[in-house]
């Protein structure tokens, strides 16, 4: 039975895509808030070009309803990452008004000397990467405290969310409990710590130039001025003054670290999370929840659900005092559902599997077969837009043909991590670019260049591939 792949032709194939690209590109360029078609700008584009597929696929006999089946499959095995995203909303809210975060701020903002604070904001949101094994919980956590720290020092907060992301992305491909450290090397055909061992020669040097590029951006955002540092003892004292600030509120985010190091399920580590933020709110912030609702219970129900704004007069601290709950995660989702929509029609027509044996029929050099793999991960990414696609179909795709060419399986794992995973946060509707939006209210393009070591690491992998650096071989013997 002849396959749709087979169907299509490749320009036909990378036509969605270059109107996709096409679109995005003008939006950006010619609209300062990528606000072309409004609020769903991106949500619009995806699903005008999954149309442009599926009549494509209509013109090369492919039928309708087996677009539409690949499409709802696509959607379908995003149904638990979308709870997730709910629940990530429902314990941002909750842990605003429980006072966590305020005190994650309030001790960052007293204990933290501003001229470090990039460069430890990357260490820190890598310590906790690499102990959870995810860059979602990194975010969801210290991550947004983070971002809100840096911006009470005057700090872009799209370089702050460069370094939570640079740190949240180590962990997360370093880190044995993470899901695509484990997803690689099985697509690939290698060992768990092998896989490990041989990725830290690409991903120590990105991430050391990372911590050196951070600490000199550190060098021009120094504080010094009598009037900023008054500013932040100000801020300081609006925290302490609305909520009760104290230690024991960190044992909530350390006991959903724990339950992530432990490898409990996400929606049941989340769900902990905001158990005991709703528990802790009524506990020590009944002035907060009465100066949201008088009703204490309409309080915890606004925060887990939908917008909650705590009263201020201090302007650069209302973003800290203000929620969406469920609610603030619904762009996210509707996002990442147009995301799979615009995923699911180009696997329906044929076009994903068509782009990818092309990029493997190119593939005559060792050099051209690392630079294939690295461009089918990053062209996934940017159309299936699922980081878990971007690794197992490369991986699927390309297994052989590192065989054939006696390259040792942890060279394909290796960059199946070191583009797949790591370049996904870089793209807005891929369903990693959108959560990290989603959590930490900074926009892919106000952070893309910051995210250091999430662009810097497909660099990497191509330049030891150029010069036959740590090239691994099926024989004994190693380039």
């Amino acid at each position: 039975m002849e396959t749709n792949s087979s169907k299509i032709s490749l320009i036909k194939s990378i036509i969605p895509i270059t109107i996709l690209i096409s679109l995005l590109f003008y939006n950006i360029i010619f609209f300062e808030n990528n606000d072309w078609l409004g609020e769903f700008t991106y949500h619009y584009i995806l699903i005008s070009t999954s149309i442009i597929a599926t009549i494509i696929g209509l013109s090369e006999k492919i039928k309708v309803s087996f677009v539409i089946e690949r499409i709802f499959s696509s959607i379908k095995s995003i149904s638990i990452p979308i709870v997730i995203l709910l629940l990530v909303g429902a314990l941002a809210g909750t842990w605003k008004v429980s006072g966590i975060i305020p005190a994650m701020v309030y001790y960052g903002l007293n204990m933290v000397d501003p001229s470090i604070f990039l460069p430890l904001t990357l260490i820190v949101s890598t310590l906790v990467s690499l102990t959870t094994g995810s860059s979602y919980t990194t975010s969801a956590t210290v991550g947004i405290a983070l971002v809100a720290v840096g911006i009470a020092f005057n700090i872009p907060a799209g370089m702050t969310a460069g370094a939570v992301i640079s740190g949240a992305y180590f962990g997360d491909k370093m880190s044995p409990l993470s899901d695509t450290t484990n997803l690689a090397p099985a697509m690939a055909g290698t060992d768990l710590y092998s896989h490990i061992r041989y990725m830290t020669y690409t991903t120590v040097p990105t991430y050391i130039i990372t911590l050196i590029v951070f600490i000199l951006l550190s060098f021009n955002l120094q504080i010094n001025s009598v009037g900023e540092m008054s500013e932040i003892n100000n801020l300081s004292e609006t925290i302490i003054n609305d909520f009760y600030i104290s230690p024991v509120l960190f044992l909530v985010p350390a006991l959903v670290i724990l339950l992530a190091f432990l490898k409990v399920r996400p929606i049941i580590a989340l769900s902990f999370g905001i158990i005991g933020a709703i528990i802790f709110s009524i506990v020590f912030q009944n002035n907060i929840l009465e100066s949201i609702d008088p009703s204490k219970t309409s309080s915890v129900i606004l925060s887990v659900f939908t917008d909650t704004s705590i009263p201020t007069e201090n302007i650069r601290i209302e973003r800290l005092y203000n929620s969406g709950g469920m609610k603030g995660m619904l762009w996210t989702i509707y996002l990442t559902i147009s995301a799979m929509v615009f995923g699911g029609s180009m696997d329906g027509i044929g076009a994903l599997k068509k782009i990818t044996d092309y990029l493997l029929s190119k593939a005559k050099t060792t050099f051209g077969l690392f630079a294939s793999t690295a461009a089918s991960c990053l062209g996934i990414n940017i159309v299936a837009s699922d980081q878990y696609l971007a690794i197992v179909i490369p991986g699927k795709m390309f297994k052989d043909a590192y065989e054939e060419k006696k390259l040792s399986p942890e060279n394909l794992s290796r960059t199946l991590e070191d583009t797949g995973t790591v370049t996904s946060a870089l793209i807005p509707w891929n369903t990693c670019g959108a959560y990290h939006y989603g959590v930490l209210g900074v926009s892919v393009t106000d952070y893309f260049i910051y995210a250091i070591f999430n662009w810097l690491s497909p660099v990497t992998t191509l330049i030891y591939a150029a010069f036959m650096i740590k090239i691994k071989m099926l024989t004994s013997h190693k380039i």
